[in-house]
């Protein structure tokens, strides 16, 4: 077999390998980081600090988004349902749309761009200045202290930015369809009412929306954690975050809207 063949088999046979051990790493990373949270409830201060820092920061850019996302779904419903004497249900497609899966997806996809990347950089910082190895010294756990808190900080983050973005995008809705375009009001909120399902569009919403939150920032904090100590090492993880958490989110929607919808 031509060298070149067998160096190419080695490579690959290099990148499956380390892929595996990455995996077995960052599985082992998030089992000790949920044992190790303790902390995180004990000291319940540093998990409000990183709620803040991961959602109430988080806010503008999901408000501003859920706005025109809105607005843009009961433009665009409109157009379509006017043609069949169905524009009434314009309210419908909007909070359907939003609940089920705009919401969650799209607030997730923010998020990941906004607070994960900023979790990634933060870790990949402290490593790269030997904070961690500092904690470890003065026989500090960092992940108690450092992972934990930030961990359940986007966590319980996540849920609340998407209800939130579902919210101000039915809103949004409002402005179009029945303030710009005239709509009736009351056929718009009656049909949304009659047509949402608490347990089957808003609680599954809500579901989607943990899930994303507990793969996002369990991402965004090995990424940092794993970090080469170097500027071109914190900038490599997170670009890794953005674009693994953006396809994990993509991939898990899938999958629990197979299972959530399958009877439907």
């Amino acid at each position: 077999m031509p060298e070149r063949v067998l160096k190419n088999l080695r490579g690959i046979g290099h990148e499956v390998v380390n892929g595996i051990w990455r995996l077995g790493y960052a599985s082992r990373f998030f089992l000790l980081t949920l044992a190790r949270s303790a902390t995180s409830f004990r000291r319940f201060g540093l998990t409000i600090k990183e709620i803040y820092f991961a959602g109430v920061l988080s806010l503008i850019i999901i408000i501003v988004s859920g706005l025109f996302v809105g607005m843009v779904l009961a433009l665009q419903g409109y157009e379509t349902l006017q043609k069949y004497g169905a524009a009434e249900a314009v309210g419908t497609l909007v909070a359907l749309s939003l609940t089920r899966e705009l919401g969650p997806v799209v607030a997730a996809l923010l998020f990941a761009s906004r607070a994960g990347s900023a979790m990634t950089a933060e870790i990949g910082l402290m490593k790269a200045t030997e904070q961690i190895t500092a904690m470890e010294m003065m026989a500090v756990d960092p992940i108690a202290r450092v992972i934990g808190p930030r961990f359940w900080g986007g966590v319980l983050s996540m849920p609340l930015l998407a209800a939130m973005f579902s919210v101000v995008g039915v809103f949004g809705g409002y402005l179009i369809a029945v303030v710009l375009i005239g709509v009736d009001e009351g056929a718009f909120w009656s049909q949304m009412q009659n047509a949402v399902d608490f347990r089957q569009d808003v609680v599954n919403g809500v579901i989607k929306s943990m899930v994303f939150g507990v793969a996002v920032t369990a991402i965004a904090l090995f990424e940092g954690y794993d970090a080469p100590p170097t500027a071109e090492g914190v900038s490599g993880a997170t670009t890794r975050t953005v674009v693994t958490s953006s396809l994990a989110i993509l991939g898990l929607d899938f999958v629990l809207t197979a299972f959530m919808f399958k009877g439907i």
